[in-house]
């Protein structure tokens, strides 16, 4: 049982987001508020569901036997403590430890500034239009700065732009040029798969694949900033669903370019999957994580790993498709999900 979250509730420390979630299923369901309070909180007892859980996989429209199939926001938090040492997770949270770690993976120009001069500097930016700015840890894109080289008087000015305290920068690193497929959809961010591994017994096994793509002209694709995920079929390289925003709102088809969803393909399937798996045996001791994967011309590259694995993206719900969320799967690798 998970008493904490009931204590915290009845507390008032989550009740007026609480009162909100409940608003939000009362306006799709015209479900009884009283009734779904005391439903919300039977899911936090019974699943670990937090409010939110409640409403993004919509528990209002589900039974127990399919409420009992969702990793929610406890139970991943207690997989990744069984399956993840802590004390490597700097490893994935310091971007420049990060980068030299899976140099292999990440296939492009990536120097952390604390070990070049300007020398150095000037020799990376040379030819270059423009470079990302990157702090050592972040996380949706906060603090990351795509940097036009000629917005800048000369080089020195720019050197002492990037090494400026003040800007908090760690590395930087050269620009990706994502294939014309993954581009097409939305051509202003790098548009990524999300890959969740999970290694069990010096297996890596996929948990799941989604496709991530920007939005509101924005240069990255976290749905924190406003970008979309669908569901993607990594076996045959095509998305299977429709677009979700972290406001829970639904497209069809990409609002900025208007192509469609459903039935988008992207090539290199097979390469992806050979990536993430060799990756996901490095760390022995993160079992556990989730890939950032973009698609360049000749091929897959890491674009950074998530030592705290997202658990919504694949169980958002579309209305097509069968109430099955990720415990089943997880427990086929012979990992068991903690009640």
């Amino acid at each position: 049982m998970n008493l904490g979250y009931l204590t915290r509730v009845l507390g008032g420390a989550s009740f007026k987001k609480m009162h909100e979630a409940i608003n939000v299923v009362h306006e799709k369901s015209g479900k009884n508020k009283i009734i779904t309070f005391f439903d919300m909180l039977g899911c936090g007892l019974k699943y670990g569901a937090g409010y939110n859980d409640y409403v993004i996989f919509e528990f209002y429209k589900m039974k127990a036997k399919q409420r009992k199939t969702y990793l929610t926001r406890l139970k991943n938090k207690r997989l990744i403590m069984t399956l993840n040492d802590e004390r490597y997770t700097y490893i994935f949270d310091e971007k420049n430890v990060f980068d030299k770690k899976f140099k292999d993976f990440v296939r492009r120009e990536i120097i952390d500034l604390a070990d070049i001069g300007y020398p150095e500097f000037e020799k990376f930016i040379e030819g270059k239009e423009y470079f990302f700015a990157k702090p050592y840890i972040g996380e949706s894109g906060k603090g990351i700065e795509k940097i036009h080289v000629p917005d800048f008087e000369n080089t020195e000015k720019l050197y002492k732009y990037v090494t400026n305290p003040e800007k908090n920068f760690g590395v930087i690193e050269e620009v990706i040029v994502q294939h014309p497929q993954a581009a097409k959809i939305y051509p202003y961010s790098i548009n990524c798969l999300r890959i969740v591994t999970l290694v069990n017994n010096g297996e890596a096994h996929i948990l799941y694949s989604v496709f991530k793509t920007g939005n509101n002209g924005k240069f990255v694709d976290n749905l924190e900033n406003g970008g979309l995920a669908c569901h993607f079929d990594l076996d045959r390289g095509v998305v299977t669903g429709q677009g979700h925003t972290s406001a829970l709102v639904n497209y069809e088809a990409h609002p900025a370019t208007g192509i469609k969803f459903e039935g988008y393909k992207l090539p290199y399937a097979k390469e992806i999957k050979e990536l993430v798996k060799k990756a996901a045996l490095l760390i022995p001791e993160f079992r556990y994580v989730g890939w950032d994967v973009c698609i360049m011309p000749d091929g897959p590259a890491i674009v950074e790993g998530n030592d705290y694995p997202a658990y919504d993206f694949p169980q958002l719900p579309d209305e097509d498709k069968p109430r099955i969320g990720l415990i089943p799967l997880i427990e086929s690798f012979g990992v068991k999900v903690k009640k």
